[in-house]
């Protein structure tokens, strides 16, 4: 077996890992003091919702852009400069005073929360190249944990009735700083700039696929994210408190998936670990719609949140390794998976005006049904800019892969 002559780029794993925690904080931040700011402005439910749409919007306009900088300048400049925006732009939320100027600073912040999302998976992939192991579902993770606290502490600001923009600046300072700090240990933007090349990724077979799992993938998640709760409420007849409980039960096993991904994808291979997670969670979350009973409805929503907790890292790993580079690679997968998230919402209350809620939420089971059927299309075929020539065996197996393919029977 072929062993990398250098050691494993550690600090610039944590330096990813902590973008990931505060990308999570931040965002995460901001949410409980949304009822705030409605009131504040007096607005309504539909243009609240519409308000709502600019983060996503503003993101996916960025993401391209964001990728062909990255392919031009490397990560490094780009992660740096996108948490600068990230971190400065929340403050101008919390002192919007139209809804007008609402709708300008969530799309401005969603532009520079896309250019964050690409640059800093891209980050995350120079130092995948590199490691002997994968990492990336560990720095989803990281985002999940940062977004637990972040969302811990907006509450708590709001307990205290902290001023909003208040707390919003103190928010991205804090992370500002602590992202200058950490940004440091980022791999030179050298390691991962092409200089050369397209800019844009072009749209192959292999990267239409990860797409297309990105869109569902994310959809299945906006979707029981934003209509968990009413699920719980209006269906089964759950208490308020219940009916929240259900999204924290969601996110608490994603995040617990997303820490233990690594070794999963390591010990099994990312076609193993995406198909067997998703058929588990389908087959779960499909099972308590069916029972239709209130502790059924939480263990499925916990099944549906570890069975999707591993495919955004492992879609995102297999299209870093893009002939064009990770930049615009991961740039075309990201605008596809926040379109998916967008439209998974809508769609939902759509077919629920059709179906009932309950049924409705059977779409995202079949979405994650098919994210098993998918699994294939995440296969570690090659990595297209490898950090040094991968070793093959006799039977042309790689045997310094970036993601360590699943041990084989005897």
């Amino acid at each position: 077996m072929t062993r990398t002559t250098t050691p494993p780029p550690r600090a610039a794993r944590r330096a990813v890992a902590t973008v990931f925690f505060l990308n999570g904080a931040v965002f995460s931040s901001w949410v409980p003091r949304i009822p705030e700011v409605k009131d504040a402005l007096g607005l309504g439910d539909g243009a609240l919702g519409a308000a709502l749409l600019g983060p996503a919007l503003g993101a996916v306009v960025a993401m391209s852009a964001a990728g062909a900088l990255v392919s031009r300048h490397g990560s490094r400049p780009v992660v740096r400069a996108a948490l600068a925006a990230f971190c400065a732009v929340p403050v101008l939320i919390g002192l919007a005073p139209t809804w007008a100027a609402l709708v300008a600073a969530l799309t401005l912040w969603g532009a520079a929360m896309g250019t964050l999302d690409v640059a800093m998976n891209s980050a995350g992939m120079a130092v995948q190249t590199r490691y002997p192991r994968p990492i990336m579902s560990g720095l989803h993770g990281c985002f999940s944990l940062g977004a637990l606290v972040g969302a811990g502490t907006g509450a708590f600001a709001a307990h205290l009735r902290l001023p909003v923009p208040w707390h919003l600046l103190a928010a991205g300072a804090a992370a500002l700083v602590l992202g200058a700090v950490a940004t440091r240990a980022l791999l030179p933007a050298g390691d991962d700039a092409l200089h050369t090349g397209p800019a844009f990724a072009r749209p192959t077979r292999p990267l239409m696929l990860l797409a297309a799992l990105a869109f569902a993938g994310l959809l299945a998640e906006g979707a029981a994210a934003d209509w968990s709760a009413l699920y719980l409420r209006d269906t089964l007849g759950a208490g308020a408190g219940t009916a929240g409980a259900g999204y924290a039960a969601f996110t608490l096993a994603m995040t617990v998936g997303r820490l233990t991904g690594d070794r999963l994808v390591a010990a099994y291979g990312p076609v193993r670990v995406v198909r067997r997670l998703a058929a588990l969670a389908a087959t779960g979350f499909t099972a308590a719609l069916l029972v239709a009973e209130i502790p059924a409805a939480l263990a499925g929503l916990a099944l549906l949140g570890l069975g999707l907790a591993c495919v955004v890292p492992i879609i995102f790993t297999a299209a870093g390794r893009s002939a064009g580079g990770p930049g615009p690679a991961i740039a075309a997968v990201s605008s596809c998976g926040y379109l998916g998230f967008i439209a998974g919402p809508p769609l939902i209350g759509m077919a629920a005006e059709a179906v009932g809620l309950g049924g409705a939420l059977g779409l995202v089971a079949a979405l994650v049904a098919l994210l098993a059927l998918g699994a294939p299309a995440v296969a570690p075929a090659g990595r297209a800019r490898p950090h040094r020539a991968p070793a093959r065996g006799g039977d042309g197996a790689r045997h310094v892969p970036d993601a360590p393919e699943p041990p084989r029977p005897a």
